[in-house]
């Protein structure tokens, strides 16, 4: 991946619907060459996919959450079967196998207590590997960013 490589991906993170004579413009390609390097970034995996990004306050998704959980046991098959099953779930927007004293860090999104209720025992109180989980609530999205920074 080149320099002309990253432009592109930090051009198509921006904003994925430029049309190809606009992102060849923007990164000094010509269209037929701009194609080509955008096909092979796809066929190489580099792009996985491509999507819309909705505000979730507008849709009724304003609560978030980060939610630590600490298990019990610290076995493979174990952390496999809930990342499994909190992987499923829609109310998980991300999740991280972390170290240190907690084993997972779940990204949750809701749009009430009572959905987050639903959630806790749908994926961690029905887990008996589960030990324990802390919930911090967040009181206000400063800053949401899925741009990779490729520019050196």
């Amino acid at each position: 991946m080149d320099a002309i490589d990253q432009r592109l991906l930090t051009q198509l993170q921006q904003d994925a619907s430029l049309t190809n004579q606009a992102l060849a413009d923007t990164v000094g390609l010509s269209p037929s060459a701009c194609l080509k390097r955008v096909k092979r970034l796809w066929r190489s995996g580099i792009i996985e996919r491509q999507v819309v990004l909705v505000n979730p306050a507008a849709v009724g998704l304003c609560m978030h959450m980060v939610v630590e959980v600490t298990m019990e046991r610290d076995r493979k098959d174990l952390y496999a079967r809930f990342l499994k099953r909190a992987t499923a779930i829609q109310e998980v927007k991300q999740c991280y196998q972390v170290t240190g004293e907690i084993d997972f860090v779940l990204i949750v999104e809701v749009p009430d207590m009572d959905a987050y209720d639903r959630f806790c025992d749908e994926l961690l109180y029905a887990d008996d590997n589960v030990r324990k989980f802390r919930t911090l609530i967040s009181r206000d999205r400063k800053k949401f960013d899925t741009a990779i920074h490729l520019l050196r």
